[in-house]
């Protein structure tokens, strides 16, 4: 073990927990709990009963902290966010969970929803009553007021607390997590409304993308360079998974959207397979100017276990070992920061100095998305060394943006890895990453866990003689 993260309890306790599965992925032979063929480094070998035990119990380890801080982080939301009395949650919270502003945004509104309706249904614990009605109310408050001129499908981007829409943009996000709510919410009510919602807004989603984006208001003008953000294909493939994971017929429905969702992502590789671009020109080229250079290491990591899952729904080993290498290992190599660690918010593709000002801020949402993905890469190809890069993220993750006294996670570090901003909620920060990485990564661990061979039995002593 190389080192000991010391985890306060919800209950305010403090245990040790052993934060390095080193020896599951040390050198020489071991036994790989993930997936894919066996190779020279994964292949079951002769390692003494003892060690393996004490890897499997590393593994066990990581599960309950992981669960541990998912049970304080959902506890922080629910006490906090919910609004009784307009429907939906307020996200603008404080450090210690009071509400500094009331505005609702509806992105975060969706994701909220999202968020719980995955919690109701996959775990026995948070299979609670109250967990699905404030989803519920989350849902009904989307229902009356995220659309600004119903029938017209535009969402607003910001409302006020009783719903009132003050701001929308441009693009098709707050849209998306409208359809992915409704979505979740037709899978645990089987209420037929949601399913609606989530298909026609997820047909308009598709028209403004494919088709024509007029109704998005976003001008035409003559100056404004024809690119394409890896965001806009990534989120499309996020929603063909959710939709196809309720409906069989809608997997079938959307399966080419899915498949063209994944090539149009491929196309942010660039320079010859050695970087990803955030932006690319409409037929898949890089742009110039800060544009085309910009990188954003967390979405290039959020986009490679969209493409994971979208290998693994697919069966394509040769897809899986692509994207584990463009989508995961090139973002980390250059993403990482060598001397403070954490990942760049944002980086320039040619070591110019990006114009952002918040460039080399650590920001929580990367980190979160770096945790799946390696982990998910760790599951799927039986690859150590993505366990290992688990381990040196997710080490930093909860030393750096876990908050012991309050619950939930800081959102905004400095380089050094100082908090910068106490707020645990916002604008861009809600009921989401946090959770939703600690979920699947409990989920993930307790799918490898279920792989591990059974101890072998302890040797009958030969018997004494007489």
């Amino acid at each position: 073990m190389s080192g000991v993260l010391e985890a306060q309890q919800a209950s305010g306790g403090t245990i040790g927990v052993p934060l390095s599965l080193g020896g599951l992925v040390g050198g020489g032979a071991r036994v790989s709990l993930g997936g894919g063929k066996p190779t020279a480094s994964t292949a079951l070998s002769s390692e003494p009963p003892q060690d393996m035990e004490k890897e499997l119990e590393a593994l066990q380890a990581w599960k309950e902290l992981v669960a541990q801080e998912l049970d304080r982080v959902v506890a922080f939301w629910t006490a906090h966010s919910h609004d009784p009395e307009h429907g939906g949650f307020l996200t603008c919270l404080g450090c210690d969970g009071r509400v500094y502003d009331d505005l609702k945004y509806v992105w975060l509104q969706g994701r909220q929803v999202w968020m719980y309706c995955h919690l109701y249904r996959k775990f026995q614990r948070f299979h609670r009553p109250e967990l699905l009605e404030a989803a519920k109310a989350g849902g009904e408050f989307l229902l009356r007021h995220a659309r600004v001129a119903p029938p017209e499908q535009k969402c607003a981007f910001v409302l006020t607390r009783d719903g009132r829409p003050i701001r929308i943009q441009r693009t098709v996000f707050s849209e998306c997590f409208y359809a992915m709510a409704m979505a979740a919410l037709w899978g645990v009510t089987g209420d037929v409304r949601y399913q609606r919602e989530a298909t026609e807004m997820m047909e308009q989603i598709v028209h403004w993308v494919r088709e024509d984006p007029s109704g998005l208001g976003r001008p035409l003008l003559a100056g404004t360079p024809a690119a394409e953000p890896m965001a806009v294909p990534m989120m499309l493939l996020s929603l063909v998974a959710q939709l196809g994971a309720e409906d069989e017929a809608l997997m079938h429905r959307y399966a080419e959207l899915g498949d063209w969702c994944t090539q149009r992502i491929l196309r942010h590789v660039q320079r010859d397979g050695q970087t990803v671009l955030e932006n690319v020109s409409e037929d898949g080229q890089e742009l110039p100017g800060c544009l085309g250079r910009h990188q954003n290491p967390g979405h290039t990591l959020e986009a490679g276990w969209f493409l994971l899952e979208h290998a693994s729904r697919k069966g394509d080993p040769e897809l899986r070992a692509h994207v584990i290498e463009k989508f995961l290992l090139l973002p980390f190599r250059s993403g990482w920061d060598p001397e403070h660690g954490g990942l760049f918010y944002f980086q320039d593709a040619d070591g110019l100095c990006p114009t952002q000002l918040e460039w080399d801020m650590k920001l929580w949402w990367p980190h979160c998305e770096a945790m799946i993905a390696f982990l998910m890469g760790y599951r799927d190809s039986g690859d150590p060394a993505l366990l290992r890069l688990f381990e040196q993220v997710a080490e930093y993750t909860f030393r750096q943006f876990r908050d012991p006294d309050h619950g939930e996670w800081f959102g905004y570090l400095n380089r050094e890895g100082k908090v910068a901003l106490t707020i645990k909620g916002g604008p861009f920060k809600g009921c989401f990453h946090v959770p939703r990485c600690l979920a699947l990564c409990e989920e993930m661990l307790g799918s490898l866990l279920s792989r591990a061979p059974d101890p072998a039995p302890a040797p009958t002593p030969a018997p004494r003689e007489a």
